[in-house]
């Protein structure tokens, strides 16, 4: 039997030997050969994390330039990304017992944006509806999503898609659906689903392992080892819990609990969504699930224990101080032994790419050139058309530019740079090809210009430009959480910093227009209970 290590190919060769997945071809063809039992699952992988505030819509480029791949084409990235796919895969080979088949339908992942453009989203389920009835009589089906989707003139796409897919095939298939941490649960995810799985880490790394699961349970089920009831408990709860982060101080021992709670061979599974906070929509908050086997006391109970605890941190501090830029810049300064020995960060928590922003904030490049020419910087900035106005400047060239405030003009405001042109090329973060950039230098300030919006997830971002992590007194990211991990041979001081933004994490700023109150912190509330959808298993 594969183990989980297997390697991407092994596993795909192995699959595709046994039958697993479905060959590409005529839609007959995803059927079991006559007088077999095997059974057909469907896979559906669909992500996109939505800011609502962000004036950048994401379109059928942005897809197509992370993941867009229909049929087979699916498999051989999922496996290579040890994705949730991937993971699931893996469940079926380790469950299925050679009784499974798998036809693959679509995966399509963007970065995280403003809404999805509405012709984008349409296409996108009308290719998943016709391929999923095009695949014939279908036993089960596997939805991979996000759950904080948002679509032009559209709440809830997920629940719309899963709508959709219980109109064309009814009540009794059973749906399993897996979701990032932060997404919103509403009452059209909690009933239409068959069972729901939620990633367990925060920063995320638990993708294949929440596939795995996902596909146990979804296995046992077709094959009718489980029967699977579940309870979703929605909170009136908008923030809490501190940093948020599974290993640290309050949300550690939370996490910890729900994993005892899955020790016990009743339970299939509990999850437990912090939510994306740049959405606005009236089912906007955190939500807990439990999965068991057949026991819906059991599934209510703890769903319940997991609500009581998340309401038992909600007033939970951050410890770590919140800077303005210039607050940073001088904080940076002063922290001379950790520059001497590797770098320190500024977290730009009002431009996070990573949930959503358009990733043009000019206020720490601000502070940075005029206040900290001295420093040794990187500060990333989105401007395409800066970008190419550049191209084609010979380097060493002293330039003087005008840089964002272009995409969002609420809060972002055009900053005048002037440096020397060093350099020119693509961006690779984290093994990733990220559009094209420019760096400009000014004294220590190293401006990188963008293309697209710059993530700055892994080191690469900045080493495939030229630039020495090591050398830097100060490295600018714009994600929340996995930068923490991933420079860790870098950094030796993060500095979370605050300006005008989309991505506010003070929810007191954020200007909500259609979430339902009361909701903690915004207003006084005595208990979290707000809804609980129960969901039983097919008869």
């Amino acid at each position: 039997m594969l183990k989980h290590t297997a390697g991407p190919v092994c596993l795909a060769i192995f699959l595709l030997l046994t039958g697993c997945i479905q060959p590409a071809g005529t839609a007959e063809k995803a059927l079991p050969p006559p007088g077999t039992s095997q059974k057909v699952i469907a896979v559906v992988d669909l992500e996109q994390e939505t800011n609502v505030f962000s004036p950048v819509k994401t379109t059928l480029k942005d897809f197509q330039a992370r993941d867009l791949y229909y049929g087979d084409a699916m498999i051989a990235p999922s496996l290579e990304q040890r994705d949730q796919v991937a993971g699931f895969l893996q469940a079926v080979e380790d469950f299925g017992k050679g009784n499974i088949r798998i036809v693959p339908i679509m995966e399509a992942k963007a970065a995280s944006g403003g809404p999805v453009e509405k012709e984008v989203y349409a296409g996108f389920k009308n290719e998943i509806m016709t391929r999923l009835r095009d695949a014939g009589k279908l036993d089960g089906i596997y939805l991979s999503l996000h759950g904080s989707m948002g679509v032009e003139g559209l709440i809830d796409p997920e629940g719309d898609l899963l709508q959709a897919i219980r109109e064309e095939f009814g009540d009794q298939i059973p749906v399993g659906a897996s979701y990032d941490q932060h997404a919103n649960m509403t009452e059209k995810k909690a009933t239409l689903a068959t069972f729901i799985v939620g990633y367990k880490t925060n920063p995320h790394r638990d993708f294949f392992n929440t596939g795995y699961t996902s596909g146990k349970i979804l296995v046992k089920t077709v094959l009718g080892e489980v029967h699977p009831t579940m309870v979703v408990d929605k909170l009136r709860l908008l923030r809490g819990g501190g940093a948020m982060i599974d290993f640290l101080a309050p949300m550690d021992r939370i996490f910890s609990r729900m994993k005892q709670m899955e020790q016990s061979p009743d339970v299939l599974c509990v999850s437990n969504f912090l939510v994306h906070p740049f959405l606005d929509e009236p089912e906007l908050g955190w939500s807990t699930v439990a999965v068991t086997d057949n026991d819906p006391e059991l599934a209510n109970r703890l769903a319940d224990e997991i609500a009581d605890l998340d309401w038992s941190v909600r007033g939970y501090k951050v410890t770590q101080k919140i800077l303005s830029p210039s607050e940073a810049v001088k904080a940076a300064r002063d922290s001379w032994l950790e520059r001497l020995l590797g770098t320190t960060m500024f977290c730009d928590l009002s431009d996070t790419v990573g949930t959503g922003s358009p990733g043009e904030n000019t206020w720490i490049l601000k502070a940075l050139d005029e206040e900290g020419p001295d420093l040794i910087s990187y500060v990333p900035v989105r401007d395409a058309e800066a970008v190419q106005q550049l191209w084609d400047v010979p380097l060493n060239q002293t330039v003087t530019i005008s840089v964002g405030g272009k995409l969002e003009k609420v809060y972002n405001r055009p900053y005048t740079f002037t440096g020397q042109l060093i350099f020119k090329g693509d961006i690779k973060d984290g093994g990733r090809s990220s559009g094209r950039a420019v760096v400009l230098k000014n004294r220590g300030t190293h401006l990188i210009l963008t293309a697209e919006a710059p993530n700055t997830f892994s080191p690469s971002f900045f080493t495939s430009l030229g630039l020495d992590l090591m050398k830097a007194d100060v490295v600018v990211a714009k994600n929340l959480f996995p930068f923490r991990i991933r420079f860790l041979q870098y950094n030796r001081k993060t500095f979370n910093v605050v300006s005008a933004g989309t991505t506010n994490i003070d929810v007191f700023q954020i200007m909500y227009n259609n979430i339902t109150r009361p909701i903690y912190p915004l207003d006084e509330v005595d208990s979290w209970q707000w809804k609980k959808w129960e969901n039983p298993p097919p008869k």
